[in-house]
């Protein structure tokens, strides 16, 4: 059974942040044989809103997991433990899970979390939509405000094209220039993709721009983004800075 999990608002200023939280909860669902694999996990930005309390960035946090269909209440059941007993003092965390199954509304998901990158819902409108759609919903301190975040990425991970995988990516550094084919070769790039939409060919020489890398989601694929630019060495494309990026 393939399973969608999403935490938000499990942090304070003074705690790591939620994707420390969420890396932690997967590390332990695969330790304790309650998942047979835990895919990658995502970043989804929402709305910024100054009725909106958040930390610092206001994003939920999603990865995928493998499990037995007959582990699905033990799943939950430890992911809810593992938010109350990790969770920051003074956060409001929530969480979703969600099993992919034909009946699935993936849309009304998706939509959801499309607007929640630009308008304000309530806790009563995240509930009825997981009434609606089956999904699991549960508050775990605080006002639980977090149940937002967290079903609405589960709706920008369906929807496979929003958000930021965590972790960085070490390939080369600043100011060296490698092929698009080489770039691929790596397991951890499924395709770069041009931010104008551009169909890049394999020889497509890339600058990075930092020594890190962020891939991005992009159909449904860990992608790195690349911009067109002019340098010296003749390549004219080049990776994302970490302020650039931000913007998926």
């Amino acid at each position: 059974m393939h399973i969608y999990l999403s935490i938000d608002d499990t942090d304070n200023l003074d705690s790591p942040g939620s994707g420390h939280l969420a890396e932690a909860m997967a590390m332990e669902l695969q330790h304790h044989g309650l998942t047979s694999q835990c895919f990658n996990i995502t970043r989804h930005q929402l709305f910024f809103h100054e009725s909106i309390p958040y930390t610092s960035h206001n994003s939920s946090m999603c990865f995928p997991a493998l499990i037995n269909e007959d582990n699905l209440s033990n799943v939950i059941q430890f992911a809810k433990d593992f938010l109350e007993k990790g969770s920051a003092p003074g956060s409001d965390p929530g969480l979703c899970v969600a099993v992919e199954r034909e009946k699935l509304d993936r849309q009304a998901l998706i939509d959801f979390g499309l607007q929640a990158k630009k308008q304000v819902f309530t806790k009563q409108d995240a509930y009825l939509l997981a009434q609606r759609t089956g999904v699991h919903l549960s508050e775990h301190g605080g006002t639980g405000d977090g149940i937002i975040g967290a079903l609405a990425g589960i709706g920008l991970r369906l929807n496979g094209s929003d958000g930021r995988f965590r972790g960085w990516l070490n390939l080369g550094k600043a100011g060296h220039t490698i092929s698009l084919k080489n770039l691929c070769s790596y397991s951890a790039v499924d395709a770069v993709v041009a931010d104008d939409g551009m169909i890049l060919p394999e020889d497509t020489l890339i600058t990075f721009a930092e020594d890190k890398v962020k891939t991005v989601c992009h159909n449904y694929r860990q992608v790195i983004p690349v911009t067109r630019t002019d340098n010296a060495n003749g390549s004219s494309w080049t990776t994302l800075t970490k302020a650039e990026v931000k913007r998926f």
